[in-house]
């Protein structure tokens, strides 16, 4: 009886042993998983508007200041009246990458 206590508990002890290093295995995976090897490399999505007030929306990817590629984003389109103001100014409409 003094046996079978002494293997539940070893075993109980290596699985919960095993459990932590799995744990703590899978959040430095995952941590290493998203790191870039360029930190200048961010995305955005902006607004881009024609002159007809028809605006659709895009991805924009940047390296530091240079655009990388712009993707549109499927479905995220706008079509505003005749007399709509787009209420950004031009620096902040014109520019993609800081």
């Amino acid at each position: 009886m003094k046996k079978i206590r002494i293997i539940i508990i070893s075993i109980s002890i290596f699985i919960l042993v095993g459990a932590l290093v799995l744990i703590f295995l899978n959040q430095a995976f995952t941590g290493r998983v998203i790191e870039t090897e360029n930190e200048n490399i961010y995305s955005y999505t902006k607004a881009i508007c024609n002159d007809t007030n028809y605006c659709q929306d895009y991805e924009v990817i940047c390296d530091g200041e240079r655009v990388v590629k712009i993707s549109p984003i499927t479905g995220a389109v706008a079509q505003y009246s005749k007399n709509w103001k787009d209420p950004r100014d031009k620096e902040m409409i014109d520019r993609l990458c800081e």
